[in-house]
């Protein structure tokens, strides 16, 4: 099953966003199958936002962000270089 067609910039964002998430994952030395479960969503919703797969919602982002023990604007910050019209 094929996701939806995204602009070249929106997967910029999204893969930004994802090598972000898998870094301060491995930096607090987390399984994706506990940064799920801390997060209360499911180990293929987490492995497809760090494969830039998914556009993660807000909830999300704070969700997963306190699974990392980190603020979500640092997760965020990984996309800040990027804009969505470029």
């Amino acid at each position: 099953m094929q996701g939806p067609k995204r602009s070249p910039s929106q997967q910029a964002l999204l893969k930004a966003f994802g090598a972000a998430m898998r870094l301060r994952r491995k930096e607090v030395e987390m399984t994706q199958e506990q940064v799920a479960e801390h997060a209360d969503l499911h180990t293929n919703y987490v492995s497809s936002v760090e494969r830039g797969e998914r556009n993660v919602s807000l909830h999300n982002i704070a969700q997963i962000a306190a699974a990392l023990r980190v603020k979500p604007s640092e997760l965020v910050a990984a996309v800040d270089h990027l804009s969505p019209g470029d």
